[in-house]
């Protein structure tokens, strides 16, 4: 068996193969110890990463709270001042309407006013052309001169 060739070339692959073997399963061994690293790294960023988008979901969520907080505090202010401006509107409507109210019964007061003077004035016309009439036809002349003379003398007593 010593003699044999393939012994030989059986035992130089042994020795071969134990001389290589250390250094390639050193070198197997910090490939997949890198490799494990650079997952391990990987997987690290990745984590962080989701603590990241996790906190950054978490601060979007607290301002879309505070957003639609905001709105509903805006809202409501806004709904209040519209009530109010409705009221302060209602108000001033109701001012204006007495107002003007007020306005035209001093102008109806007036106008019956004036219409009440015109009418006396008109009776006074009236009455006066009547009792002129009544006095040309029914008084004579001598008579209407007597009366004329008492009434010029009567007139500065009058007067006074």
């Amino acid at each position: 068996m010593l003699q044999s060739p393939d012994t030989w070339v059986a035992v130089g692959f042994v020795i071969f193969v134990a001389a290589i073997a250390k250094p390639v399963m050193r070198a197997i061994n910090r490939a997949l110890d890198a490799r494990a690293a650079r997952i391990k790294a990987t997987l690290d960023e990745a984590a962080k990463l989701r603590e990241d988008a996790q906190h950054l979901l978490a601060e979007y969520q607290r301002k879309s709270r505070n957003a639609m907080k905001e709105a509903d505090d805006l809202l409501a202010a806004a709904s209040s001042q519209a009530a109010r401006l409705a009221e302060e509107q209602t108000a001033a409507l109701e001012a204006s309407l007495k107002t003007r109210e007020r306005l035209a019964l001093e102008r109806i007061a007036l106008a019956e006013a004036e219409a009440l003077k015109e009418v006396r004035e008109t009776a006074v016309d009236v009455a006066l052309a009547a009792t002129r009439k009544l006095i040309a036809d029914n008084l004579d002349a001598t008579r209407g001169g007597a009366l004329i003379e008492s009434a010029i003398a009567e007139l500065p007593r009058r007067l006074n």
